[in-house]
């Protein structure tokens, strides 16, 4: 696994998930104060980017208006991304 940043608008998020936004509000105050502290995970499959956890900070940066995110990623093939589709 390797950190780097990554472009919001290329993280696919396949799950559909309802954020707290109580959360999320707390989370863009500290992440605005003293900056994302830990990477949201991803995987990369064939050069596209997924992303399964870290849906409170990845919304939170996101409605900041950051244009990347500080990112977990571990490369897989195809198989292991329909393993978390299922």
């Amino acid at each position: 696994m390797r950190v780097q940043e990554i472009a919001i608008a290329k993280i696919r998020r396949p799950l559909p998930r309802q954020n707290d936004q109580a959360k999320v509000q707390k989370l863009m105050e500290s992440i605005q104060e003293i900056g994302l502290l830990e990477p949201i995970d991803v995987l990369e499959v064939e050069g596209e980017y997924y992303g399964f956890s870290g849906c409170h900070r990845y919304e939170a940066c996101q409605r900041l208006g950051y244009e990347t995110i500080r990112c977990n990623v571990r490369r897989a093939p195809r198989s292991v991304l329909k393993m978390h589709l299922a």
